[in-house]
């Protein structure tokens, strides 16, 4: 299982540690947080407690009206759960008592530095949580984003990825990763494509050698991460293997349980085969607006079929 660590989470949010300052190497297993407000009035058949817990001001203000007997039981009921830390968003004025607990139990107390309501706030970790915590999978190829759409291109070593890869940012599209792209699980439907950092933003020809897409093209010309819609294998010319029908079957290309459209273009001196990528992908758009190009031509041949009978 992936994990992070609550120190990640302090420095991705630049928040302030009221507590816990050595215990923030305590990991972070779920991809959701939680805002325990039934568990603080006693209720605790659901309370998710490997999450981290956040509190706003609906739960500070309920804390600060009650005595001091009352809120020591409620916030005792929880921290003796020992999630993996607090992160307070209506500042740190009144929270003593929190920080007590949180101290004598070993929890990291964090509280938000930014100006921004507990809404707004919840949706930026929980987006960061599940991307950090996706399962993922590194496979050999190329991945860009393509006029707004991600695109995996795979094949052999040699078939001509990274070359076209560096047409097509030629031609305004961006690069996301070359030679080994990460693969991340965000949901039952998307993957995300990204980079391994080591090599961001790094494009390899051959007989040219390593390039740095941005020092060359500017900062257009990557990409730090996009979700995957086509999956396109780059093949060599095999004569007759192609057909040449109005529309091809669907084709899908499994990763971690997710399918995602496939489709093969065969390489051949002279062949734009960039070009071929991007009309892949616009139509692949065109697709998902509900127009099959296909399915008007036939309408069309229907359509003149019905007025040579009628004349």
């Amino acid at each position: 299982m992936k994990k992070i660590t609550v120190e990640n989470l302090v420095k991705r949010f630049s928040l302030k540690v009221l507590a816990g300052e050595d215990q923030l190497q305590k990991p972070i297993t779920q991809s959701r947080v939680h805002r325990p407000g039934l568990e603080f009035v006693g209720h605790f058949d659901f309370f998710p407690t490997e999450r981290v817990q956040i509190l706003g001001k609906k739960e500070v203000n309920y804390l600060h009206k009650l005595s001091h007997e009352e809120r020591k039981i409620r916030i005792g009921n929880i921290v003796h759960y020992h999630p993996p830390c607090f992160i307070v968003t209506a500042g740190e004025e009144g929270l003593t008592y929190l920080r007590h607990h949180c101290i004598e139990e070993k929890i990291p107390l964090l509280v938000t530095r930014t100006v921004e309501t507990t809404s707004e706030f919840i949706p930026k970790v929980d987006a960061y949580l599940v991307k950090e915590l996706a399962p993922e999978i590194a496979i050999h190829g190329v991945c860009l984003n393509v006029s707004g759409m991600g695109i995996l291109l795979r094949g052999n070593s040699g078939v001509g990825k990274s070359e076209t890869a560096h047409t097509l940012i030629g031609r305004g599209h961006r690069l996301v990763a070359d030679d080994i792209v990460v693969l991340k699980k965000l949901s039952p439907q998307t993957i995300l494509g990204t980079h391994d950092k080591k090599t961001k933003e790094f494009l390899a020809l051959r007989s040219i050698g390593l390039l740095n897409v941005v020092r060359m093209y500017g900062r257009k010309a990557f990409q730090e991460e996009t979700r995957i819609a086509l999956d396109i294998l780059l093949t060599k010319w095999e004569k007759d293997a192609l057909n040449n029908e109005l529309e091809q079957e669907p084709q899908f290309t499994e990763y971690m349980g997710v399918k995602i459209p496939s489709i093969e273009i065969q390489l051949q001196p002279g062949r734009d085969v960039a070009g071929l990528i991007e009309a892949a992908a616009n139509n692949w758009y065109l697709r998902q607006q509900g127009y099959s190009a296909a399915e008007e031509f036939l309408s069309r041949i229907e359509a003149d079929f019905a007025d040579q009978e009628l004349k």
